[in-house]
């Protein structure tokens, strides 16, 4: 085995690495978003969880996280507005990231 192909496969593994953890905190700050607009929606214990989980699929529907974004902002109409939940995913996606990273 050559050096280039080491290095190819150091390279490959890196990229699925990313990309794993990517998914995984991004699905993460969508589970938090979930939690942090059923707060703003009155809704705890169970109730919360679940709409936490339906954020979390939201995502499913089409690349991107602005499946998430339009949810969010028309589950909240007029609790919040779209900057505001923007920001606020922009934030927990920096704490979701810290999360996955202090579990591995």
């Amino acid at each position: 085995m050559t050096t280039f192909d080491d290095r190819e496969r150091s390279y490959e593994a890196k990229f699925a690495h990313d990309a794993d953890l990517r998914f995984k905190a991004e699905a993460r700050r969508n589970r938090l978003l979930g939690e942090w607009a059923a707060q703003m929606l009155g809704k705890e214990g169970e109730e919360a969880r679940t709409y936490a989980m339906t954020v979390v699929t939201s995502d499913f529907e089409e690349p991107g996280e602005g499946d998430v974004l339009r949810k969010v902002v028309s589950d909240l109409d007029g609790k919040s507005d779209e900057t505001a939940i923007r920001a606020k995913m922009a934030e927990l996606l920096v704490e979701a990231r810290r999360q996955i990273l202090e579990e591995n």
